[in-house]
């Protein structure tokens, strides 16, 4: 079961966090800061929810750290990816955004919403689920020399290139490309490469966030802004201020929204929602699409200008599909990476399922890769990853010695078969769940509804029939 540690000294706090979640997770309590580093070094938790206070008191140089990253750090040294959330009272509520720049995953404010937590935690776990899936790029691509990112395609080489060059930069970028290309990636190296390094790097995935509380997850609302808003909020442009906000899917964003992120982009002020108050900020904008916003502006679902204020400075990040070279780099490390998570120990993978994987047209692309390689190697029972541990629906067969592509139409055919493949597989895996299924392909609902739509796929069908074959 999944471990929660809390650290305070509310018990009516406890009492509410244990019931947000019920039998989900298992919840811990530490009623001293103490206790709190006592606990979390004995067992992995997958949140840390931490008083203001206590946090306050781990701090080693008490008064002369406003941002809390030196009491933070007694716990990454233990967990270097912990989630941090914090607790705190009305009058606190400053302090817990200073530690939200220094580093923690957000804040609550006490007395305790339950629906606020629950919306927090999962907020945290999209994040924490996007980058994981691509976490060992950052140690393995990253480095500061000429050479970045090891990669052997012409096009991905260019990306790279562009993306050094507007780094150091204020320029605001726009990443295009498919789902799971690794944007969100690049937006960090962006990121680490600028004079705002040493600053807050906010992600924001708006795919994710409901149509009625996009402004206020964006710009933050006053008390009374709207039913519900029984406090004063800080929005993610707020937070980021001096720092870098990386809006993924932007192409999702409601109207309403599109029109205060253009007047904070032209003006480099925002407002509230429920204020007339214009707040200056000075924030470094990366913004993402996977779908072509060019096309959105022609339907009238995107503003045109808009759409220039955000690509002042555009980068196509190619699909794997084009970058074939990389796929055995890119393999050998996430394989790598389960290894060093698990006591198992698998030690390469079988030269024929990389010629597989080179002929697979990746609609999933690299997170699809990372995904079939974890399959694979829970499944598998040798050192070595096997033709007979991947997926049936990478849809190749054996001809000459040689794994070659099934017979298609066209190569626009073998696309659409692949990720139908792709999507009914999720849909199996989560009994029809749009929400659970869309998570997992880091896609909006909406677009997991057109798919759908497209390729005549039921959601009653798969939550009635449990035992579903993948083809």
């Amino acid at each position: 079961m999944k471990l929660i540690l809390v650290a305070t000294s509310g018990k009516d706090t406890v009492n509410a966090i244990r019931e947000s979640f019920q039998a989900e997770y298992r919840i811990d309590v530490a009623t001293s800061p103490a206790q709190c580093i006592e606990m979390f070094g004995r067992k992995r938790c997958e949140y840390l929810f931490i008083d203001i206070e206590f946090l306050e008191d781990l701090q080693l140089v008490h008064g002369e750290d406003p941002l809390f990253k030196t009491a933070l750090m007694n716990f990454w040294r233990i967990f270097p990816t912990a989630q941090i959330i914090i607790i705190s009272s009305a009058e606190h509520i400053r302090k817990a955004v200073m530690a939200v720049k220094g580093g923690a995953s957000n804040y609550i404010t006490s007395p305790i919403n339950r629906d606020e937590v629950k919306h927090i935690t999962e907020s945290v776990y999209r994040t924490l689920l996007m980058k994981s899936e691509l976490h060992y790029l950052r140690g393995r691509f990253v480095q500061k020399s000429a050479d970045i990112i090891h990669t052997g395609s012409p096009a991905m080489r260019s990306a790279i290139d562009k993306l050094m060059a507007v780094a150091p930069l204020k320029t605001t970028v726009l990443l295009t490309g498919e789902t799971g290309t690794g944007k969100s990636v690049l937006a960090r190296i962006i990121h680490q490469f600028s004079n705002r390094a040493d600053k807050q790097f906010i992600q924001v995935h708006c795919g994710a966030i409901q149509d009625t509380l996009v402004e206020s997850e964006l710009f933050g609302h006053e008390k009374g802004a709207f039913t519900g808003a029984d406090r004063r909020k800080l929005g993610k442009f707020e937070i980021a201020d001096k720092g870098t906000i990386f809006l993924d899917e932007v192409g999702t964003l409601t109207a309403s929204a599109q029109i205060k992120l253009l007047q904070t982009l032209q003006e480099e002020t925002l407002q509230r929602v429920g204020s007339e108050v214009d707040i200056p900020v000075d924030i470094r904008v990366i913004a993402a699409a996977n779908t072509d916003l060019e096309q959105m502006i022609s339907e009238g679902n995107f503003r045109n200008d808009l759409f220039y204020r955000l690509s002042v400075f555009p980068i196509e990040v190619p699909p794997l599909r084009e970058r074939i070279e990389d796929i055995p780099l890119l393999a050998d490390g996430f394989l790598k990476e389960l290894n060093r998570a698990n006591t198992k120990m698998i030690n390469s993978i079988d030269p024929r399922v990389i010629e597989i994987f080179q002929h697979y047209p990746w609609p999933g692309n690299i997170r699809e890769l990372k995904n079939i390689i974890e399959r694979a190697f829970i499944i598998e029972k040798s050192e070595v990853i096997t033709v007979e541990s991947i997926p049936k629906e990478l849809s190749l067969e054996y001809h000459n010695g040689h794994y070659v592509p099934r017979t298609a139409g066209s190569l626009a055919e073998a696309r659409d078969g692949a990720a139908k493949d792709y999507l009914r597989t999720l849909l199996v895996e989560f009994r029809g769940n749009i929400r659970e299924t869309a998570e997992k392909a880091d896609v909006s609902t909406r677009q997991v509804h057109k798919l759908m739509k497209k390729y005549d796929l039921q959601k009653e069908h798969f939550k009635r029939n449990k035992n579903l074959p993948l083809k």
